[in-house]
């Protein structure tokens, strides 16, 4: 027996031995980790609670706790002193680390930049999957890891290419990852096609690339490849096109030019003749040149005719007679806007559309030398703008089919220009357009509602006068504030209305003096299911000084009253509260009090066609222990305050409503206990006494 004691001794402290030291090390926690707290009974603080870029956690009630690099013991006792303000018992609070995480910052050349969550284990690899991927267009060999203001480069692309994870940086909490952009993207944002690019070259290296361009079929950079000949690159870029000056081909090698025979080389097969290709070298292949007409009675036409060129001006040759020699106008010319450039450099204009409509009595005369250029009508070319003067030219913009810069005529008027540019489009704001028209040296802006000149038919405000370098701008109106909120931001708040609180889509309105309370509301999506109609806040902000109306939306709607509704003007805000609000923001004036053996206690709102009995059942009715014999009312007046009492109990048998005392805003009910009743008290007393003589008589019997 004292053997077999002995062996259990011994195993027993072999094991508490072990177990002292089987002990694991605990990691600190770190950004990004999980925290589990768990509190029986406090449902509200049990759950998560991920550690934030500052290493703190939320507690419900409680507040911030600071929990960043801590082990689980310190962990648990940092949480419990903090909750300890809150909560008494914690005997049973379980706190500790659920998953371990890490916390990083993805940016630049990602589909989703921003912030990510990750493994503690994770790699460069899973972070750039978190945030999307790679977009087309990264630079991967020169991607950055920044840590505590230092910046480390790594290349991704070995890493690809190699598939050894040794190449990329580990990962910790709060660090920031960037992917650059390649500089083949340019700095314009554009969808990236690598075929496309690889037609404009190879080269991302602008200093050591070879630049080959002029009369070739895909210029662009190329890399430097040792051995490469000027032929090899020439080739790269898709050879010479049918117009290249191949006997002309002009190289600049370490910042020296060459002339270079393509044609002289291809026929005589020496290799002498090709130049030694360098780093940097610039390969320019020119346009083959023609012969050059001209003389002494030579006239140019050049621009939208049939036949430019030069021609040979015969003695009393007119302007008619030689534009008729170059084919005419074509259908695309400007036949309003021709000018004769005069050897002198003098410029002469000419409107053949006037001279042919009988405005004009001569034609301009032509010499030998002078050129006569055609324009093209500016409305055929997007960029054909560039061609008319700004003393010509009105610029319209913003919510317009077509915005653009249009040719200006004095006789057209605001109205020709409007439909010139296709007209409004839906979402135009017809009744605020800019007119800016230039004053000197300042700018005079004009308001015009469109609108408003329709309805009265053209009788109200005469539309403005429009003259050259006149800006006009339609604005757009402003979006629903539920799909896009960073559009109105646009809108400007003399012509806006705000709504706040329980409707279904809160924020900022446009509003014009046509509409009133009921078209804002709507706009709003209404009141929620939530709302207290009863109590709507309009603050009128327009006035001398700041004014809040009340509106009962309920009794308008049992009503039909239309002067219940307030009159709302731009710049007012509406507030629509909830019906459960908290009951400070309610004034004692406003409500009364429910106190005692109820269901609910509480604060309750109440007005004239309530009772007593409205307030106790809005309280839950009384409880099981209530004294419904002596249920207390206090009143409040101005003069003297009294309590009165009333038998809840008589009343139900009775229903006598004669019966019911008087209750207003601020009075006090209370409904007592059983346990405070008179009766109660006698009993309790009776059963104390019958007690102590049973216990006497058992005594005497013993």
């Amino acid at each position: 027996m004292w053997g077999w004691i002995q062996r259990l001794v011994i195993v027993i402290m072999c094991t508490l031995w072990g177990s002292a030291w089987a002990v694991p090390s605990q990691q600190l926690t770190q950004v990004g980790d999980l925290i589990y707290v768990n509190l029986p009974g406090e449902d509200s603080l049990t759950g998560e609670y991920a550690i934030d870029e500052r290493g703190r956690i939320i507690l419900p009630e409680a507040g911030s706790v600071e929990v960043a690099q801590l082990d689980e013991i310190a962990l648990k006792e940092k949480v419990k002193e903090t909750l300890k303000r809150v909560y008494r018992d914690l005997d049973s609070l379980e706190v500790y680390v659920l998953e371990k995480r890490l916390l990083l910052k993805v940016y630049g050349y990602v589909e989703n930049p921003g912030l990510v969550v990750l493994p503690a284990d994770a790699s460069v690899q899973m972070a750039l999957a978190k945030a999307g991927g790679l977009r087309a267009g990264a630079q991967l060999n020169k991607l950055q890891l920044r840590r505590d203001n230092q910046t480390q480069t790594f290349n991704y692309k070995a890493y690809l290419d190699s598939g050894d994870s040794s190449t990329l940086p580990a990962l910790e909490p709060l660090d920031t990852l960037f992917v650059p952009a390649s500089p083949m993207t340019g700095n314009i944002e554009v969808e990236f096609d690598p075929a496309k690019m690889a037609l404009s070259g190879d080269a991302s290296e602008t200093r050591s690339a070879i630049k080959v361009f002029g009369e070739v079929n895909s210029p662009g950079s190329f890399s430097y490849k040792p051995g490469n000949s000027l032929v090899d690159l020439i080739m790269q870029a898709g050879g010479v096109t049918r117009y290249a000056g191949v006997e002309q081909i002009r190289v600049i090698i370490d910042n020296e030019p060459k002339t270079f025979n393509l044609k002289r080389y291809l026929d005589t097969g020496d290799s002498s003749h090709l130049p030694q290709i360098a780093e940097g070298t610039t390969i320019f292949v020119p346009k083959q040149e023609e012969e050059i007409k001209s003389g002494a009675n030579t006239v140019y036409v050049m621009g939208e005719v049939f036949k430019p060129g030069a021609y040979e001006g015969k003695e009393g040759a007119t302007f008619i007679d030689i534009l008729a020699n170059a084919g005419g106008p074509t259908r695309f010319a400007e036949s309003r806007q021709i000018r004769i450039i005069k050897g002198d450099g003098s410029i002469v204009p000419f409107d053949m559309t006037a001279y042919t409509e009988g405005q004009l009595a001569r034609i301009p005369s032509v010499q030998s030398g002078d050129a006569i250029f055609v324009p093209e009508k500016t409305d055929m070319n997007e960029k054909s703008w560039l061609k008319v003067a700004p003393d010509r030219a009105v610029n319209v913009i913003g919510e317009v089919v077509r915005p653009g810069r249009y040719e200006w005529s004095n006789e057209m008027s605001l109205l020709d220009l409007l439909a010139h540019a296709g007209g409004p489009t839906s979402r135009a704001d017809t009744s605020n357009i800019d007119v800016l028209i230039p004053q000197g040296g300042s700018t005079n802006t004009i308001k015009f509602n469109l609108d408003n000149y329709i309805k009265s038919g053209g009788k109200g405000a005469p539309l403005p006068a429009i003259y050259a370098g006149t800006i006009i701008r339609i604005h757009d109106l402003p979006q629903d504030p539920s799909d896009n909120k960073s559009q109105w931001v646009r809108q400007s708040s003399e012509k806006s209305i705000y709504i706040f609180g329980q409707v279904g889509a809160p924020g900022r309105y446009r509003f014009n003096d046509d509409m009133h309370f009921l078209d804002i509301l709507s706009a709003a999506d209404g009141p929620t299911d939530q709302a207290d109609i009863h109590n709507i806040r309009v603050s009128h902000r327009n006035g001398g000084h700041a004014r809040v109306s009340k509106l009962n939306l309920a009794l308008y709607f049992e009503t039909g009253d239309e002067h219940i509704l307030p009159k709302v003007q731009t710049g007012d805000t509406i507030y629509v509260p909830e019906k459960d609000r908290l009951w400070l923001s309610q004034s004692k004036e406003t409500t009364v009090r429910v106190l005692g053996a109820v269901n609910k206690p509480g604060r309750y709102r109440f007005d004239d066609t309530m009772t007593i009995l409205d307030l106790l059942a809005e309280a839950g009715g009384p409880t099981d222990k209530a004294y419904l014999e002596k249920v207390t009312i206090v009143n409040l007046s101005c003069c003297k305050d009294k309590a009165t009492t009333f038998d809840l109990l008589e009343f139900s048998q009775t229903a006598n409503f004669d019966s019911l005392p008087l209750v207003r805003v601020g009075d006090t009910v209370y409904v007592p206990s059983k346990e405070d009743s008179n009766l109660y008290k006698a009993r309790e007393g009776l059963t104390d006494i019958f007690q102590l003589v049973s216990i006497a008589a058992l005594i005497g019997l013993f």
